[in-house]
C-alpha cells in the first residue's frame, strides 16, 4: 500500500465511494418501487422489469447482496481512508480520528444519504435499469449470500419472524386501493376518479338506499276501466310499469309498454291483451347490496324489481338504471327534461333550493353537497319525521347535519315540499 501513489489512493477511495453510493440507491429503488407498474411493464415485455420482478420474488437474496457488497465496501474505504490519513499526517495522535471524521462524512453524502434521496424520488424508473447490474452480480456472490442468510433464517426463527409462505405484502386492500385512487387526482380525469370511487361503494350501499319509495312508484290498477288505463299508458313517461289489483301492494305484473305496441297498433288493446303482455314481478330485499343485486340482474336477466321488507310488504321499485347512475352518475330520467334538476337557485351563488319530500338523502347529499346523515331515514320526508317525531304543519323551520330548512307544504302525514338553505362554508353545526 505504501508503493502505491497517493493520488491513486484517493482515486480508489472515490470509486469505493461511487461503488457503495451504487448499492445505497439500488437498496432503496427496489424496495420503494411500485410493483404493480413494474408488473404492467414487465407485461409490455419490458426485460428490465421482468428481472426487477424476479430480484424482488427473493427479498432475502437480493438484500442480502446488497448489504453484503455495501459492508465489505464501506469497510474497505474505511480502511483505505485510515491509510491515506497516516500518509499525509503521520503517526499523530488525531490522526485516525480525523481519517474517521472524513470517511464518515463522505460516506453519508455520497454513498448514503444523496443516493437514497434519489433512489426513492425515481424508483420507478431506476428500478428496471439497475436490475442488469444487479442480477450478474448477486449470481457471482450467490455461495457468500446463501451461507449468511443460513445464519438469518435461524436467527428469524428464533424469533418467530420467519415471513409466512405465499405472504403478499403488497396486495392492496378496499380501503388502499380507494385511497390510491383519489391520490392520483392529477393522472386520472375526475369524472373517471368518481366513478371509480363509486364502484368501491356498491358493496355498502343496499337497494333501499336508492329506491323510489311505494308512494312515488307510478302504476296501472288493472281493476279500473280500460279508459283510464289506455289514458295513463298515452301520458306516461315510463317504459315498464307495475300492474296491481285493487290494492297497490298486490303487484300481479310488469307491463312492458314496448310489447304491446304491436296491439296498440293494430288497435286491438284491451285488458284481456294487458294480461297476456305482463312480466312475472321480480322481487327484492330491502337489504341486498347494489353490488350483489348488479350480480343479480345479469344472472337472472332482468331490469326492473320490487323491493321489499322482511314481511313481504312492497317498500319501493329499483331499477338496473337506478344502479349504474349510483356508478357513473345521472345520465337519463324517465321524468321531462329539466324537471329532476338540482341547482340552487341563482346558480353558484344561491342560497336556497325548493325540492320534493321524497328526494333520496344521498342524492342531496352528491348533487348539493349537503351533509345529511345516511344511517337512518333515505328520504328527506322520513328525515324530518325522524328528527321531529311528529308530523309537521307548513312554515316550520328546522336545522339537521348543519343544514337549515323550512317545510313548505305537507299534506296526508307526509311533507311534501320542503325550502333547503345553502349551509355557509366551514360553518356545520349538528
Amino acid at each position: 500500500m505504501d508503493e502505491i501513489p497517493l493520488s491513486a489512493q484517493f482515486v480508489a477511495l472515490a470509486i469505493l465511494l461511487v461503488f457503495s453510493g451504487f448499492f445505497s440507491l439500488s437498496e432503496t429503488a427496489m424496495m420503494a418501487t411500485n410493483r404493480h407498474r413494474l408488473r404492467h411493464m414487465a407485461k409490455q415485455g419490458q426485460r428490465g422489469a421482468t428481472i426487477a420482478l424476479v430480484l424482488l420474488g427473493k427479498t432475502d437474496k437480493l438484500l442480502g447482496g446488497i448489504l453484503l457488497g455495501n459492508t465489505l465496501i464501506n469497510a474497505a474505504a474505511a480502511m483505505l481512508t485510515g491509510h491515506i490519513a497516516l500518509t499525509l499526517f503521520g503517526q499523530e495522535k488525531w490522526t485516525l480520528e480525523a481519517g474517521t471524521l472524513f470517511v464518515t462524512f463522505c460516506l453519508l453524502v455520497f454513498s448514503e444519504i444523496t443516493p437514497k434521496v434519489i433512489g426513492a424520488t425515481y424508483p420507478d424508473w431506476l428500478t428496471p435499469r439497475i436490475s442488469y447490474v444487479l442480477a450478474p452480480l448477486l449470481r457471482i456472490a450467490y455461495p457468500v449470500i446463501w451461507f449468511v442468510n443460513l445464519f438469518v433464517i435461524t436467527l428469524l426463527k428464533l424469533l418467530h419472524l420467519q415471513p409466512k409462505p405465499g405472504q403478499d405484502s403488497h396486495r392492496l386492500s378496499p380501503e388502499e386501493l380507494r385511497g390510491l385512487v383519489l391520490e392520483s387526482g392529477h393522472f386520472i380525469p375526475h369524472q373517471h376518479q368518481t366513478m371509480l370511487l363509486n364502484l368501491f361503494d356498491l358493496e355498502h350501499i343496499t337497494v333501499e338506499d336508492i329506491m323510489k319509495p311505494r308512494g312515488e312508484i307510478e302504476a296501472i290498477d288493472i281493476d279500473v276501466p280500460f279508459e283510464q288505463i289506455r289514458e295513463q299508458l298515452a301520458t306516461s313517461f315510463h317504459r315498464r310499469l307495475p300492474v296491481y289489483q285493487g290494492d297497490p301492494g298486490n303487484i300481479i305484473g310488469i307491463l312492458l309498454q314496448r310489447r304491446m305496441l304491436s296491439s296498440l297498433l293494430a288497435e286491438e288493446l284491451n285488458i284481456e291483451t294487458l294480461r297476456e303482455h305482463l312480466a312475472e314481478p321480480y322481487f327484492i330485499p330491502a337489504a341486498t347490496t347494489l353490488y350483489a343485486q348488479l350480480h343479480f340482474f345479469q344472472e337472472s336477466r332482468q331490469s326492473i324489481g320490487l323491493v321489499v321488507d322482511e314481511y313481504g310488504e312492497i317498500e319501493g321499485l329499483v331499477t338496473l338504471e337506478d344502479i349504474i347512475e349510483e356508478i357513473i352518475g345521472k345520465f337519463t330520467t324517465s321524468m321531462p327534461a329539466g324537471s329532476n334538476e338540482l341547482e340552487w337557485e341563482g346558480g353558484e351563488r344561491g342560497d336556497s333550493i325548493l325540492v320534493d319530500g321524497g328526494r333520496s338523502l344521498r342524492e342531496l347529499n352528491r348533487e348539493l353537497e349537503l351533509n345529511f346523515p345516511l344511517d337512518g331515514p333515505k328520504t328527506l320526508n322520513g328525515l324530518i319525521l325522524e328528527h321531529l317525531q311528529d308530523i309537521p304543519e307548513s312554515g316550520l323551520s328546522v336545522k339537521i347535519g348543519g343544514v337549515a330548512m323550512e317545510i313548505v307544504h305537507s299534506q296526508d302525514r307526509r311533507i311534501r315540499m320542503v325550502r333547503i338553505f345553502r349551509p355557509k362554508p366551514g360553518r356545520v353545526v349538528n
